[in-house]
């Protein structure tokens, strides 16, 4: 079993920058990959950016130069650094993990990006 606790959400201003944090239960090292995922309001939840044990990343398009995802072993969390947000970044983030071939999830954060 994994927990997966995110936070640092909240409603920000276009333009403006939001961290992201998913605190787990377990050892960061032993959870590949990771990643970030959103659900817009009507649409399906798509994959925001994921990381895996070795430090690649990988991004969606629609963040690429703006959002970075990053993970401390020492606190095992992750993070999703959001910068020059836009009003089409507001969505429900949440926090995946793969452990022993077992997907887990957060319960989300809610951003919401004003214009």
């Amino acid at each position: 079993q994994v927990q997966l606790v995110e936070s640092g959400g909240g409603l920000v201003q276009a333009g403006g920058s939001l961290r992201l944090s998913c605190a787990t239960s377990r050892s960061i090292s032993s959870l590949s990959p990771m990643g970030w995922y959103r659900r817009s309001p009507g649409k399906e939840r798509e994959l925001v950016a994921k990381i895996f044990r070795s430090g690649t990343t990988n991004y969606a398009d629609s963040v690429k130069g703006r959002f970075t995802i990053s993970r401390d072993s020492a606190k095992n969390t992750m993070y999703l650094q959001m910068n020059n947000l836009k009003p089409e970044d507001t969505a429900i983030y949440y926090c995946y993990a793969l452990y022993i071939a077992s997907g887990y999830w957060g319960e989300g954060t809610l951003v919401t990006v004003s214009s």
